[in-house]
């Protein structure tokens, strides 16, 4: 004969009074605090002040945004148009959502920094938004802009961003450490 299985009773274990296990009372709390907020938010629309938070976006950008609110990601640029990266994968390595795929080329050309981003991806439906990825850029090369233009999406193949996407959307070129100018090769020896 098999023995019923049994719920673990702890030492611990919270016991709930007459008054929780009436849970009517505790309905009633609740919907006095939910009503509460409704009579005061309708009290101030009729009055003619600001109920409720609500933004009707994209028309409107709600007011109360932080200063250096975290939105849309920006590939800098360098003054010949091409990204600032360096394809270090330093914020691929930090991003705690993983959603950045960074290939990297090879230019021997550029003496300065010979490696280039390929293809540089960010896949917007695991993006948290936290901004480690821009604290982690040892070049600068990649900033978040407060607008998110068309950024919600019902397909998710639509909400990965390319190379191009990011570094033509909103051009920046300002970056806090420049980039060096390629050394001339033209055969003389002066200055």
């Amino acid at each position: 004969m098999s023995r019923p299985d049994r719920r673990r009773r702890y030492w611990n274990e919270p016991t709930m009074g007459w008054w929780e296990r009436a849970y009517l009372f505790e309905i009633l709390r609740g919907l006095s605090v939910t009503g509460g907020v409704f009579t005061r938010n309708l009290w101030r629309w009729m009055t003619g002040r600001k109920g409720a938070l609500t933004t009707y976006y994209p028309e409107e950008v709600r007011k109360d945004f932080a200063r250096h609110n975290r939105g849309k990601h920006v590939l800098t640029q360098r003054p010949d148009g091409s990204p600032q990266c360096v394809a270090c994968n330093m914020c691929a390595t930090v991003c705690p959502a993983r959603c950045i795929e960074i290939e990297a080329i090879f230019d021997p050309a550029d003496e300065a920094h010979p490696k280039s981003p390929s293809r540089f991806e960010i896949d917007y439906s695991r993006c948290i938004f936290c901004g480690m990825c821009v604290e982690a850029c040892p070049e600068d090369a990649i900033r978040m802009v407060p607008e998110v233009p068309n950024l919600p999406s019902t397909d998710r193949h639509h909400m990965w961003l390319d190379m191009d996407e990011l570094l033509n959307w909103r051009p920046q070129s300002d970056v806090a450490k420049p980039y060096p100018p390629a050394p001339r090769r033209d055969g003389g020896d002066a200055p």
